[in-house]
């Protein structure tokens, strides 16, 4: 059975420090990307970063070994049973504006698949690091060791 959804709540911010805070979230160069690409460093790993002219631009990749990462923010792409989050089977979404959150995450979550599957017919192998992964190294670390292994 389902839960129905809560009443609209009152925000504690208002609409134009809310806006200003969504503005502020960055796409590229953050810090969970920063610390990815420290890793990669460690490991010897090269790699380009802006790839365009890939499917979903992967924040990082290589192009000669045949690799992409994406670093991908928990709530901003449905981490499902996160512990950042501390969602359940479903992404956690804010209160104010459910049905409109619920639509994004899943839009989200399909975009990505979407851009995976296009990059997996290129031949290329695919790794997506969720921001709560970072809190663990040893999680990173062996995805990240795949990468260097040549097929």
């Amino acid at each position: 059975m389902k839960k129905p959804l809560r009443a609209k709540t009152q925000d504690i911010v208002s609409i134009t420090k809310r806006s200003e805070m969504m503005r502020s979230v960055r796409q590229a160069g953050t810090a969970p990307e920063l610390a990815v690409r420290q890793f990669l460093r460690t490991l010897g790993l090269s790699y380009r970063v802006r790839n365009r002219d890939l499917p979903g631009s992967p924040d990082l990749a290589n192009r000669r070994r045949r690799w992409a990462i994406f670093v991908n923010g928990c709530f901003w792409h449905g981490h499902k049973n996160c512990p950042k989050t501390k969602s359940g089977v479903h992404p956690r979404v804010p209160v104010g504006n459910q049905l409109f959150w619920r639509e994004k995450l899943k839009a989200n979550r399909l975009r990505d698949a979407r851009n995976c599957i296009a990059l997996r017919q290129m031949g290329y192998r695919v790794v997506i690091i969720w921001e709560c992964e970072l809190w663990t190294s040893d999680v990173l670390l062996n995805k990240l060791r795949l990468l260097s292994y040549d097929r």
